[in-house]
């Protein structure tokens, strides 16, 4: 037994179930795990897997720590507002266990390192939030032979799997093509509940762990559902697609390839939005027209709920999904300037209303956030 008597003393709890034992513990003392993200997943996946004992946890993570996290991403707190998430997360992992080994990675996963990071762990547990991201860590695991820990949340509803080409299918398997650019909104836009990123994380944990021990049956070729409202959980079975372009019988992709340019991230989704600069205005562009007192109708696309935190006086509100409805209560003549929370659906109602034959209407860009921030501190930021 290698297991120092601090290590039986901390793992006791582990140790006298026949399921870990101390063959189990002395495994997760001397396994590695990459956890992808220092956010909402990522916060209570890498708390409980140092506590359980993983002896190395490496971090990525390129953001800081705001104030707007604190709401569900439980591995910060307020004094760490400000600061690197995995300096942060570091931190807070290691007054849990000073035992464990945290590597730190304060950059953004990228096609050009993400082999060099993903080789040199045993697990990879994706809490990312985006799809450029998602496609990148699968395809990485999967030319390196690593089991992929797959997780998303949004709203009241999360995702959990395992995918492992060697044993099942993959990502790609599931999801063959990303969504168009803005089609599926991010938490930022649609919310989160606070509590769901803990439950999908531990989730996420608890999938690890048994990798690790090689025991239970792990998600691998089974996509869970988990809805908190309905407080229900349904089971998918996946099957791995023998014309899958990545894990199939004849791979086409073979090496890492630009995954911005692939979900349409970047010069592709403005491309997919049309020319950005017909379709927006800057908040400078619209508070000279609000200064110069010019006719202009201001509509509001986000929810009631949105618009009960703050909206801009005067606005009129018709949520985005509203809009094919009651279009006919804006008129072709009028001046309009579209905003949402962060841009993304008023690019998309402003398209829409481009094709209804509204040519005077415009985007705000970086939405009533980046109003906020510019031109009305005292308005709630959320």
């Amino acid at each position: 037994m290698n297991l120092t008597n601090q290590q039986i003393s901390r793992y006791s709890r582990h140790l006298i179930m026949p399921e870990v034992g101390v063959e189990g513990q002395e495994k997760l003392v001397s396994s590695s795990v990459l956890c992808i993200g220092a956010g909402g997943l990522g916060s209570p996946l890498a708390l409980y897997l140092g506590a359980a004992g993983v002896g190395r946890l490496g971090i990525v993570d390129f953001d800081v720590v705001d104030f707007s996290n604190l709401q569900r991403q439980i591995i910060h707190g307020e004094a760490k507002i400000g600061k690197l998430k995995v300096e942060s997360a570091k931190e807070r992992i290691h007054e849990i266990n000073s035992d464990i080994e945290v590597e730190i990675y304060n950059l953004r996963l990228t096609s050009e390192n993400a082999l060099d990071i993903v080789k040199e762990y045993d697990v990879v547990v994706d809490g990312t939030d985006n799809f450029a991201t998602r496609y990148l860590v699968n395809d990485a695991c999967v030319l390196l032979g690593k089991p992929n820990v797959y997780g998303s949340i949004f709203r009241f509803e999360g995702q959990v799997s395992v995918f492992d080409a060697n044993r099942g299918p993959c990502y790609r398997c599931l999801y063959p093509e990303p969504p168009p650019p803005g089609m599926v909104p991010s938490c930022a836009e649609g919310g989160v509940l606070g509590i769901l990123p803990g439950i999908i994380g531990t989730m996420q944990a608890a999938e690890t762990i048994k990798l690790i021990l090689g025991k239970g049956r792990p998600l691998v070729g089974k996509l869970l559902f988990v809805d908190v409202m309905e407080m229900k959980i349904r089971e998918l079975k996946l099957r791995k697609d023998p014309n899958c372009p990545l894990c199939g019988k004849n791979p086409t992709i073979t090496k890492l390839i630009d995954y911005e340019e692939f979900c349409g991230v970047g010069r592709g989704e403005e491309q997919a939005l049309a020319d950005a600069s017909d379709l927006e205005i800057t908040v400078d562009e619209f508070n000279n027209l609000i200064k110069s007192k010019k006719d202009i109708l201001i509509l509001d696309v986000r929810g009631p709920n949105e618009y009960q935190i703050c909206h801009i006086k005067g606005s009129k509100l018709i949520p985005l999904g509203d809009l094919p409805s009651r279009v006919n209560e804006l008129d072709t003549a009028d001046d309009i300037v579209v905003h949402c929370h962060h841009g993304v659906r008023s690019l998309q109602a402003t398209m829409f209303l481009r094709n209804m034959g509204f040519k005077k209407v415009k985007s705000l860009k970086g939405g009533i956030d980046v109003w906020a921030q510019e031109y009305d501190p005292d308005m709630p930021r959320y």
